[in-house]
């Protein structure tokens, strides 16, 4: 495979990403990795890598102002669910331009805070995605942060959660955000993963999910935590990769037990 570093400039900001492209010159499906919340591209390089070397490209990217170790300068108390929906979008946009991805197969795949990112888009950019998988989605982020802030007055100016400091427009930009409005019309096929020990974001918001959209299978991982083990993770990937075959092969709109 080829694995090369390239960067996306959008907005007046640069996104740092990564693409991992299968060996051949063929037209590949791509999958579209968004991290989540103070991670980095990094994160799913291993499951990039196992595509890749079964034919399906992979890009990997890091949020700009969605980590501490982002190496755009654009500060973490910029960063927005809504400059994260920016730099995905900027990303779909820029890999339709590569003559070696196959535009009619891209896929969205997002853990934690880059689910919530890019459930948002896919809802955006639906006829442009052939498919979205979230992993442990943070659907909950504005009911958690609205409920911790109830009225304006009370957001302060910044915010410190897991070693990085969020800024007041991160919670006034949620204000009012209603999750099961803003998603949910996306007609493609949706795979969702969540682990039954997940005591970050409640299982029971991938089961809202998996009923909201119209062609949606949940796969529960049983005593799986926010983060799924080595072994979890193997089987997430092979989840993964035959429902993506599935989608590629077409056929009934139903998903197949897996």
């Amino acid at each position: 495979m080829q694995i090369e570093n390239i960067t996306v400039t959008h907005h007046n900001r640069t996104i740092d990403a990564t693409y991992y492209r299968p060996d051949g010159k063929a037209c590949f499906p791509l999958v579209i990795f968004s991290h989540g919340y103070n991670g980095h591209k990094t994160d799913f390089a291993v499951s990039a890598e196992y595509f890749a070397r079964s034919g399906i490209g992979a890009l990997c990217f890091t949020f700009c102002g969605g980590s501490t170790r982002d190496v755009s300068g654009f500060p973490t108390t910029e960063m927005t669910l809504f400059t994260e929906k920016e730099d995905l979008l900027a990303v779909i946009d820029e890999v339709k331009k590569w003559t070696w991805v196959d535009n009619s197969h891209i896929y969205l795949f997002g853990a934690s805070q880059g689910g919530m990112v890019s459930a948002l888009a896919a809802e955006e950019r639906g006829e442009e995605i052939r498919a979205l998988i979230l992993l442990y989605p943070a659907l909950c982020i504005a009911d958690d942060w609205n409920a911790r802030f109830a009225k304006a007055e009370d957001i302060p100016e910044s915010e410190t959660l897991w070693d990085m400091t969020l800024g007041r427009g991160f919670f006034e930009t949620i204000r009012g955000f209603q999750v099961k409005e803003r998603i949910g019309q996306f007609g493609g096929r949706v795979l969702l993963m969540h682990g039954t020990e997940d005591s970050v974001v409640s299982a029971d918001y991938s089961v809202w999910a998996s009923e909201r959209y119209e062609n949606a299978r949940l796969e529960k991982f049983q005593g799986e935590a926010h983060g799924f083990s080595e072994a979890g993770n193997r089987r997430m990937e092979a989840m993964a990769l035959y429902f993506i075959h599935e989608c590629m092969a077409g056929g009934s709109d139903i998903l197949t037990d897996m």
